[in-house]
């Protein structure tokens, strides 16, 4: 779905940052030799994080659903310089692919990457985050903030992705639609949760700001 016409997202890009050149041939990449693209945040949306990351400049950075690397190395441009990026991804074919990227910028020291479940993985870490970058498997959209909530310091920032999820948030729920019944259940809870405030953005397919009280 289509939120607003191609023509309006050529002038926002247009009138926004400018793509950096690595994270160019990143996409290109990407678009080349990895399936489904569309998974990419891509432009726009990344420079959406790239700022957002620079206005809280934090220490510490989770990212649950690594892909080829391109919203980590967005959000690495806004990490203070003794921060830490940790992205979590269960796809092991992506892996070197990612580093390749990580290593090509000036933050490849301070990005780690984890391989496996971040239900298993995300308890482990002794650190506070400030920022929580959630684009994984929809059905467990809830059990990340759950687990994360008490792992995020006072403050700091969860962005959740897809969460209008093609538009299918407003149509009748069919009954085998586990993920778009999972993301509702989500932005709910994101609504409803005293301990944090979210804005709900319609950039791309729906991203989601919630500020820790």
């Amino acid at each position: 779905m289509h939120f607003i016409s191609d023509q309006l997202e050529n002038y926002i890009e247009n009138h926004s940052e400018n793509e950096p050149e690595l994270l160019q041939q990143l996409s290109r990449e990407t678009h080349q030799k990895i399936l489904q693209p569309r998974m990419l945040s891509g432009h726009y949306q990344g420079r959406v994080l790239s700022m957002i990351s620079k206005l809280v400049n934090p220490q510490y950075i989770l990212e649950i659903g690594t892909y080829t690397g391109y919203s980590a190395l967005c959000m690495a441009e806004g990490l203070q310089k003794d921060g830490e990026l940790h992205t979590i991804d269960t796809n092991e074919e992506l892996v070197d692919f990612q580093r390749r990227y990580f290593d090509k910028s000036g933050f490849g020291d301070q990005i780690h990457q984890h391989l496996g479940n971040a239900l298993d993985i995300i308890p482990r870490f002794k650190t506070n985050f400030d920022i929580v970058f959630i684009d994984a498997d929809k059905e467990n959209y809830s059990n990340y903030f759950h687990l994360i909530i008490d792992k995020l310091n006072p403050g700091g920032i969860i962005l959740s992705d897809n969460v209008l999820w093609s538009g299918k948030v407003l149509e009748p729920l069919r009954k085998d639609d586990i993920s778009t019944e999972a993301i509702v259940a989500y932005n709910k809870l994101l609504k409803d949760d005293d301990r944090v405030e979210t804005v709900l953005l319609p950039i791309r397919d729906g991203l989601t700001i919630s500020r820790k009280k």
